[in-house]
């Protein structure tokens, strides 16, 4: 008999999907990975299910969904209707939902504070944690994870207040979290809200300079501070793209770069695809997947 190929859908609400998960996807071992663009909630069951029935119960173990995009709460919903439309234990296929990266890369940034808090005898619950870029899905999600964590946590919004508490209060409400919202919308209120952070991430657009040095040894009780931005300047002045652990000079803090970062999430998103190929049992894969998968990977 001839053996089955592995496939996976790929399924975005945007016009393109990710070439980088494409790219991520061949190189975990899918021999097929197929596009499905502008596709709306209601699709959703029926695409899973055309890729589910089309295969003989035994084949699902090769079949998975991955779901993209850029709005997590969007991409849960999805997770969501596609585990609805299994019908278990004789149709049943993989589902993933990694918007824009979101899920895996926040995943990674909290599983390297982690790291770096322990290795000075501190552990993430209970932190002050303060999230920049907390408007986009790697902000929102990196909040989220460290909320659940135990951690307190305050979004900041580049624009003032109006969008970043409306993430805040959606997000609390959905997942029964509390977050803080603040208004980093010039310096000076930048300033003030990092001025009793202990960890510090920064999640925003490539090639802004979020923090300046003077800013950040303003921040008298921070241990940790992670940047995501791999582009120059550097999100965090001071905290280099390469930096795993490296003092951040005029702090008492570690800082950890956009490479740091990278190579948990990389691995992780690596191994959670590659599960796929060949998912006996089938495959649930969200926030909370990802973060465990990222914590082995960053403590190893």
């Amino acid at each position: 008999m001839a053996v089955k190929k592995r496939i996976l859908h790929f399924v975005t609400p945007l016009k393109n999907v990710s070439p980088f998960d494409v790219n991520m996807a061949a190189d975990a071992g899918f021999d097929l990975v197929v596009p499905y663009t502008d596709v709306d909630l209601k699709e959703v069951a029926g695409l899973v299910q055309d890729a589910m029935f089309s295969r003989a119960p035994e084949d699902g173990r090769h079949t998975a969904v991955l779901i993209g995009g850029r709005e997590p709460l969007l991409a849960l919903d999805m997770l969501e209707t596609a585990k609805e439309a299994m019908i278990p234990p004789h149709f049943e296929i993989s589902v993933m939902a990694d918007p824009s990266g979101a899920f895996t890369t926040a995943a990674a940034m909290l599983a390297v504070a982690e790291r770096y808090l322990r290795a000075k005898g501190l552990e993430l619950a209970g932190r002050r944690v303060t999230v920049f870029g907390a408007t986009g899905p790697v902000g929102r999600i990196a909040g989220l994870i460290a909320a659940r964590a135990g951690a307190k946590v305050t979004l900041v919004g580049y624009d003032g207040l109006q969008r970043v508490t409306a993430a805040a209060e959606a997000f609390g409400e959905r997942f029964g979290v509390a977050l803080s919202a603040a208004d980093g919308s010039d310096e000076a209120k930048k300033q003030a809200v990092v001025a009793d952070a202990e960890v510090i991430l920064a999640a925003g657009r490539a090639g802004v300079q979020i923090l300046s040095a003077a800013q950040l040894a303003g921040a008298a009780a921070l241990k940790v501070a992670l940047d995501v931005n791999a582009v120059p300047p550097a999100g965090l002045e001071g905290v280099g793209a390469f930096d795993d652990g490296k003092p951040i000079p005029g702090t008492d803090a570690v800082g950890g770069g956009a490479l740091a970062v990278g190579n948990v999430k990389f691995r992780t998103e690596h191994e959670l695809l590659a599960g796929m190929t060949d998912a006996s049992p089938r495959l649930r894969i969200g926030i909370e997947e990802a973060f465990a998968t990222a914590r082995r990977h960053a403590a190893g």
